[in-house]
């Protein structure tokens, strides 16, 4: 693990290499994973499929977001651009020159979206896992999330609430959300950032979206599938939110078969 300058903030990182090499002595494909908003950071993918990844031949880069993990938590500055601009400055502190494959979990798919459209000279494909690309109704949904987050998470009746129900970790993680929501501008920040067009075409790499049938967002696929040039979407029924951690294999088979199959189509070119 390393602490890597990457502009105004020093971002935490984790590598994994590649376990095998092409036989034809050509570099191994990149694959970048995007942790989620205030009660995540890449341990998450550390524990699902940042190592799956690796042992299949992938170089593999995790990260913590800004104000999470061991990254730095400055008190401001939580616009999308600047979670966009923290993952291009690491790209360029590694010295990546390579097109990445980006892989986002809720909010870090939105993130990848924004980065692939913003740069995408640097991208070669995106996979969403239960996200949103950064459009008008996107903002509004995050507003409304990150009121109601910073309203209730402070409160002990609702942080006993969620150890009740949910375990005393996911209490200690609400309450860690709670500490960022009331130290940092997030909650005004995410939802002012900037967005794309509702066209979606600034999106022209090619994109997997995923999706729990029970969580709402499932609703985005008839658009995402009328409006983006080269785009798969799965549906997982009996699911909610939470895929990555609860559908773990079929979500990581469903990104390997994704990435693999684009890896090939970029060696051809």
């Amino acid at each position: 693990m390393a602490k890597i300058r990457t502009g105004e903030i020093t971002t935490h990182v984790q590598r994994l290499p590649a376990a095998t090499r092409p036989a034809d002595g050509s570099e191994p494909s990149v694959v970048v994973f995007v942790h989620g908003l205030l009660t995540d950071s890449l341990a998450s993918y550390y524990f699902t499929l940042g190592p799956a990844f690796a042992e299949a031949g992938f170089d593999v880069i995790m990260y913590d977001l800004r104000g999470h993990g061991r990254s730095d938590r400055p008190a401001a500055g939580y616009r999308l651009e600047s979670f966009v601009g923290d993952l291009v400055g690491l790209l360029d502190a590694l010295g990546e020159t390579r097109r990445v494959h980006l892989v986002g979990n809720s909010f870090g798919g939105t993130i990848a979206a924004g980065t692939a459209a913003w740069h995408p000279d640097r991208v070669a494909t995106v996979t969403m896992i239960e996200s949103e690309p950064p459009v008008e109704e996107w903002t509004r949904h995050m507003a409304a999330g990150l009121d109601d987050a910073k309203s209730q998470l402070c409160r002990e009746d609702v942080i006993g609430w969620i150890s009740d129900h949910h375990g005393a970790h996911t209490a200690r993680l609400s309450r860690g959300a709670s500490r960022i929501l009331r130290t940092t501008t997030l909650a005004e920040d995410v939802p002012a950032g900037r967005v794309i067009d509702d066209d979606l075409s600034a999106l022209g790499c090619p994109v997997l979206a995923i999706f729990g049938d029970e969580s709402g967002l499932s609703g985005q696929v008839p658009d995402l599938e009328r409006k983006l040039l080269s785009c798969r979407t799965v549906v997982l029924t009996e699911q909610g939110h939470s895929v990555l951690v609860e559908r773990t294999e079929e979500t990581r088979d469903l990104v390997l078969e994704w990435v693999r199959e684009h890896t090939l189509v970029e060696a051809v070119r």
